[in-house]
């Protein structure tokens, strides 16, 4: 199955619990993608021992699973692109929409 992740949340326990669950969907041998947006840019900088999002975000790039992130929403924050928070688009979240049989939101 194909699932996409859409996380538009800065709380740490909730973005935690998104990648954690990409990561259980990739164990069940799913692909997944993932797209940040808003304040989910932001999930790097939320990171912490208890909720580390970081961890989850490398385990995910590690086994497969992509990572895109809104060019709009890093850039009004002044962040820049990186292998965890690469600038995507408006169209890459559409076809990952699009392409998904399954849409989970955070």
């Amino acid at each position: 199955m194909k699932i996409g992740v859409i996380i538009s949340s800065n709380d740490a326990e909730t973005c935690w619990n998104a990648l954690r669950f990409a990561n259980f969907a990739l164990g069940q041998k799913d692909s997944v993608k993932v797209f940040l947006t808003g304040k989910g840019v932001e999930y790097e900088q939320m990171s912490t021992d208890k909720f580390n999002t970081i961890e989850q975000a490398e385990k995910l790039l590690q086994y497969g699973g992509k990572i895109f992130a809104c060019g709009t929403c890093i850039t009004s924050r002044g962040k820049e692109s990186s292998d965890r928070c690469p600038i995507s688009t408006m169209q890459d979240m559409y076809d990952i929409v699009k392409a998904s049989d399954r849409v989970v939101t955070f």
